[in-house]
């Protein structure tokens, strides 16, 4: 007799048992195993294969540009560092019209320029941006906080000479007034001692035009963080009392503390190169200047290449690009230190 068992079958029949082969999903017979999907495991191996070489691929794309873009300012900038001394020296005298004679004598100035205007505005645009996301994702209205979302979205997308042209029609003669009567009444605080510039083309006006540039990526970023806060940790908390207020503080605030980071850190990054608002507003200097009213006191590294660049032959080229390769170190510095203080706050 045979070893072969039977089974009932779904028409009552007997059906052989332990033959090797099993009934398919639409009742087909297929291989043993399989269900009858052996096509359709395939072919998701093979996407999931193409996708991964694409990830791959994108991620060595990026890195293959940092290190192009890095190359190339390397390359172009050794000039500055390695040539004549006499030609150095020469070419930096005449990029800063007689008032440094070395490069990091000429490029220091620069920096804290740079580092200056874009941490006013920084520090300026954070704390409002922060207000706006909250309204728009716990306050307001729903049709309302639509309609804002599209605002912000729009502004982030404004080319910056758009708010260059601003800044220099409308804010700077608007706002020269307002300069004479802070300097007026808190003069006594070096930040805001005279004379102040008529027009007021000063550190304190391009801040306030950079920090309404940012404004709008800050906001948009950390406005997407905060709705994206877990619904039961909200009513859970105004379950245990809290106020709204509370519940944003134990419960938001907490949850995009690494999102408000990295958005705070983006902005920075676009105040750190933005070139044209700084050139079309503000009265260039050359110093180590706090005095924010003032005419003429520092310059970004970005605006001052753009001004220099056209006239300046080969070596002056070259310093220019050093310079540049400088705010490249200062913009790796600051985004590294962004994703190790994200890194940390969201361990804990």
């Amino acid at each position: 007799m045979s070893s072969a068992g039977y089974s009932a079958g779904s028409n009552g029949g007997p059906v052989p048992v332990g033959t090797g082969k099993v009934e398919g999903a639409k009742g087909r017979p297929g291989p043993a195993g399989t269900g009858g999907d052996g096509d359709t495991g395939r072919s998701g191996r093979l996407a999931d294969r193409i996708f991964r070489y694409c990830a791959y691929g994108a991620g060595i794309l990026i890195l293959i540009l940092l290190a192009a873009v890095t190359l190339f300012l390397v390359i172009r900038a050794l000039p500055a560092f390695t040539g004549d001394p006499r030609v150095r020296h020469e070419t930096i005298l005449s990029l800063s019209g007689g008032r440094a004679g070395g490069f990091w004598q000429y490029v220091g100035p620069l920096v804290f320029g740079t580092v200056l205007i874009a941490g006013l505005a920084l520090l300026m645009a954070f704390p409002v941006a922060v207000g706006i996301a909250l309204f728009i994702s716990h306050y307001a209205p729903a049709r309302l906080s639509t309609a804002l979302s599209y605002v912000v979205d729009l502004l982030a997308a404004i080319p910056s000479v758009v708010y260059g042209l601003w800044g220099a029609l409308t804010l700077v003669p608007g706002i020269t007034g307002f300069w004479k009567w802070v300097s007026r009444h808190l003069g006594w605080i070096p930040l805001f001692a005279g004379p102040v510039a008529a027009p007021a083309r000063s550190v304190a006006t391009v801040s306030v035009v950079l920090a309404v540039m940012i404004l709008p990526i800050i906001t948009s970023v950390t406005r997407d963080i905060f709705v994206q806060t877990p619904r039961l940790q909200e009513e859970a908390a105004l379950a245990l009392g809290a106020t709204k207020w509370e519940m944003i503080r134990l419960a938001v605030i907490p949850f995009g503390r690494s999102g408000i980071i990295s958005a705070s850190m983006l902005g920075l990054g676009r105040a750190l190169g933005e070139t044209m608002a700084v050139l079309m507003i503000l009265s260039p200097g050359f110093s180590y200047s706090l005095r924010l009213l003032r005419p003429s006191t520092s310059q970004t590294i970005a605006a001052n290449i753009a001004s220099q660049f056209p006239e300046a032959d080969g070596p002056g080229v070259a310093t220019l690009i050093a310079t540049g390769l400088v705010l490249f170190v200062i913009t790796f510095i600051v985004n590294y230190t962004a994703r190790r203080i994200t890194g940390k706050v969201g361990a804990k």
